[in-house]
């Protein structure tokens, strides 16, 4: 997980890298503009616009038996590089213009050594159909210098940002002023062997470049950038392909821009994981009334993390349920349905666990505290299903780094991979 979450800085790489492992694995790509013909015990895995992944194993049972489904999400917060991005400063700095991207802590990304990593579009004989390459800058490019302490006496009592002014990153020093002019594109097109004006556009993001690692006397804590939610993506990856019952339909679906409301096309809010199914039933020869019979016959496993008591602020948590690290993974509880779980989906994914000897936790939000949403909810709009909204217990969710029990994410896969086998 750890050598995943380094090589997937950004959601393009985290879904390139699952794919490649699906590939590895037997799985076998597919278009969505061809017609598919599937086989039951078949291995598939189809992509929406190189930022989400579906990957699923057709069962061997009548296809009107249902889907066993995992879903989680591919894109972190964080920041985005704007078009035309170089600035320049006093003494010839170059620095970039970014746009902030969901919601990151701004104030854990000063100070760090930070790199880039994303989508680059590339010119074609076919101006509808552009070449993608992806870019990741394995070394340090980039950072956020905070302002002195002398500058700001008061910086420790509360510290209001400007995102347009206090968070842009700095990548260079140069000698000539015109090397300001297309200095990003520039060095994009080096580090893909192109020439700049083969480039036509990049969805480019910042990145933190120090590595995954365990802290703690016995390594009981794994830190990272992007624990939220790209270890639920890696552990519903490692359960599909660890998982062995062949049955029902597995299906495992990464979404991308559940930071930002999931509202696009590659997005929970699209009809993407809708029209896959339709055509998984299809492809095996079911029509409207088999669709309806499987999405009745299915459930729904929505992981995305949660919150862990924090030790500094126990007063946060909700007064009796309090989530900790190590306590196994947390069925997210919410009363105005922000979380799809209720007392019968939740029933269900505690028995997962219990058969797959998982401890387990509740997570509510204190009632004084507005909680976030997730896929779930967003997803059962459309699809009449059964689910559950559950995710690892962690800190700091939304900072750069980001911290979380090793130990529950043995117990997640466990519990995903006795899922898909229930």
């Amino acid at each position: 997980m750890m050598n995943f979450l380094d090589s997937s800085p950004c959601n393009f790489l985290a879904v390139s890298n699952i794919a490649k492992r699906l590939e590895g694995e037997g799985f076998t790509h597919l278009d969505q503009r061809d017609k598919w013909n599937l086989s039951p015990g078949g291995k598939y895995y189809v992509t929406q616009n190189d930022s989400a992944i579906f990957g699923f194993i057709v069962g061997t049972e009548p296809v009107y038996n249902g889907y066993k489904i995992i879903t989680a999400h591919s894109d972190s917060p964080g920041f985005r590089i704007k078009p035309a991005p170089e600035m320049l400063c006093d003494g010839n700095i170059l620095k970039l213009n970014t746009e902030v991207y969901g919601g990151p802590i701004l104030y854990t990304w000063f100070d760090r050594p930070l790199s880039i990593a994303g989508r680059v579009i590339l010119r074609s004989n076919d101006p509808l159909h552009p070449v993608t390459r992806l870019v990741k800058f394995d070394r340090p490019l980039l950072t956020i210098p905070h302002l002195a302490i002398h500058y700001n006496r008061s910086v420790n009592d509360g510290n209001p940002l400007s995102r347009q002014k206090d968070m842009l990153p700095v990548i260079a020093h140069i000698n000539d002023t015109a090397e300001k002019d297309s200095y990003v594109l520039n060095l994009v097109a080096k580090e893909l062997g192109v020439e700049p004006k083969e480039i036509l556009d990049f969805d480019l993001t910042l990145y933190d470049t120090t590595p995954a690692c365990l802290v703690g006397v016995n390594d009981e804590f794994l830190t990272s950038g992007r624990i939220d939610d790209l270890s639920m993506a890696y552990s519903a990856m490692v359960a599909l392909l660890d998982s062995t019952d062949t049955r029902m339909t597995r299906v495992m679906a990464i979404f991308d821009n559940e930071e930002t409301g999931s509202e696009t096309k590659q997005g929970a809010c699209s009809p993407v994981l809708t029209h896959i199914l339709q055509r998984i039933n299809s492809s095996l020869g079911g029509d409207d009334e088999t669709y309806m019979r499987a999405v009745a016959s299915s459930f729904m496993v929505s992981a995305d993390n949660g919150h862990a008591t924090h030790p500094n602020y126990p007063e946060k948590q909700d007064p009796t349920n309090h989530p900790v690290l190590g306590g196994g993974p947390v069925i997210k509880i919410n009363a105005n349905c922000k979380y799809m779980s209720d007392a019968d989906s939740a029933a269900v994914f505690r028995t997962i666990c219990e058969d797959a000897g998982v401890p387990y936790q509740y997570f509510v939000n204190h009632s004084d505290v507005a909680g976030g949403s997730t896929l779930g909810n967003k997803l059962t709009a459309q699809i009449n299903l059964r689910g559950v909204d559950m995710g690892a217990a962690q800190w700091a969710m939304h900072s750069v780094r980001e911290t979380a029990s090793a130990q529950d994410m043995i117990y997640i896969i466990r519990a995903f991979t006795q899922f898909f086998n229930a």
